[in-house]
Order: structure tokens, then sequence, then C-alpha cells
């Protein structure tokens, strides 16, 4: 589990700072601002979020801030800023599953660093993309649906943040399986296309780390 807690640090922290590299590209300079444009894993460090990690399997970090009024096309560039998280977490994955197969788990630590980084980074960029705010979803389906759509979707935006925490509570005390049902088959899936033979070991490794 000591070996989990930096991979979960740097995944949050690049997802956070490609959300504020993409925002200040595009004319919003806001995070840089207030110094959310940084490496530094403490500016984002949500001490719930990395909780959430170790004892559910999915967190989050402290969101960057953006501000619309200073895109040119705000609900589109929205989408990009959205999605620049979950994929700058796709690119660690990809990464993490091409050095994995050139290491023999005999050097175990850094095989589970590596297995780390790939399921993390893929549950992130999976649990990110659900269309539910404050999730990075929500704003990546609001640029691809009509105005009138978005507006109404906006107004359902206060009841996001509890929709998404009474999940958790409920599939952790209730056991009722609602996210493993929703998630846990496509990370599944891409951790299995990324990994490919060495998805079985990683598998052990997860299954030793949340026993």
């Amino acid at each position: 589990m000591i070996l989990m807690t930096p991979v979960i640090l740097f995944s949050l922290t690049v997802h956070e700072y490609s959300h504020g590299r993409m925002a200040l590209r595009l004319g919003d300079d806001t995070a840089q601002r207030l110094g959310r444009l940084s490496f530094n894993p403490l500016r984002h460090l949500d001490i719930l979020g990395v909780l959430f990690f170790y004892f559910v399997g999915f967190g989050w970090a402290k969101p960057v801030p953006v501000d619309p009024r200073n895109f040119e096309h705000p609900r589109r560039d929205m989408m990009y800023v959205a999605i620049a998280g979950p994929l700058s977490n796709i690119a660690l994955a990809v990464c993490c599953s091409f050095f994995i197969r050139l290491i023999s788990p005999e050097f175990s630590y850094l095989f589970v660093i590596l297995a780390y980084g790939i399921w993390i980074n893929v549950a992130l960029a999976i649990f990110n993309m659900l269309p539910m705010y404050p999730l990075d979803g929500s704003s990546v389906l609001k640029g691809m649906v009509s105005q009138k759509i978005a507006e109404g979707m906006t107004n359902l935006d206060r009841f996001g943040a509890f929709l998404i925490l009474g999940v958790f509570l409920l599939d952790h005390f209730a056991h009722t399986g609602i996210l493993e049902t929703i998630l846990m088959l496509p990370i599944n899936y891409s951790v299995l296309f990324l990994s490919q033979e060495t998805f079985p070991m990683i598998i052990e490794v997860l299954r030793a780390s949340f026993a």
C-alpha cells in the first residue's frame, strides 16, 4: 500500500495539471494565477479523495479552478478542458503498460508500481468520464449536446456531488455494488487490453493490496 501512494498522488496531479494547462491554452489563466498549474501534489491534494482510493478503489483530487468567461467558446472549450484530465491518465496508463512488459515480476517493487500505474490511471479516466457533475464527463457531455439540454443539465448539477457520495456510501456500507457494476467491467477490459500477458499478475497485485 505504501507503493500505491506516490502513484495515486502523481496520477491525480497530472490529471489536474492537464485541466489547468488546457484552460491556459484556451485563454483562461485562473489556475496559473492561483498556483494550481503545478506538478506539486500538495497543491491538488484532497484528503477525502485519496482516502476513497484506498478504501473504495476510486477517488479524486481538488478540482482546478476554471473561469469559462475567459473562453472564446465557453461550452466547447470547457469540454476540451474537461477531457484533458482523463486523456492524460490514459496516456500514463499506456506508458506504464509499455514498461511493465519489459520488467520481470522478480523486480517486484517496480512491477507493483507499474501495475498500480495502469489500474489507477484507467480507473481515474473511466470514473471521471461518468456524465455526472462534478466529474469531467458532465462537461464533456454538455459540450456535445444542444444549448437547451446543456442548460437543463446545469440546473441539476447541484445534486451531482450528493448523488455520487450517496452511491459511494451505499456501495461501502450496504454492499449494493452500484459502482462495481457500472465501472469494473470497462476498467478490467481496458487494463486487460493494455497489459495483455501481464494482466493475471496485475490482478494478483491488486487483490493482495485490497484484500
